[in-house]
């Protein structure tokens, strides 16, 4: 069986001044601070929230 895809996430941006949609993707991510990294399952669904806040966010190269 194939090992699981996984992103890690840096948050690089505040969430503060944002819109709401923007501040509950980043709580769905498991960001809420900058600086914050999580690793996160390579799915469309996550792929998809990393691009509405790629902004706010860095994908980083392991």
């Amino acid at each position: 069986m194939a090992a699981k895809k996984t992103l890690k996430v840096r948050q690089t941006g505040s969430s503060i001044r944002r819109p709401k949609d923007q501040q509950q993707t980043l709580v769905g991510l498991g960001l809420n601070k900058v600086g914050r990294v999580r690793e996160l399952e390579d799915t469309p669904a996550v792929r998809g929230m990393i691009r509405k806040v790629s902004h706010m966010v860095e994908v980083v190269e392991e």
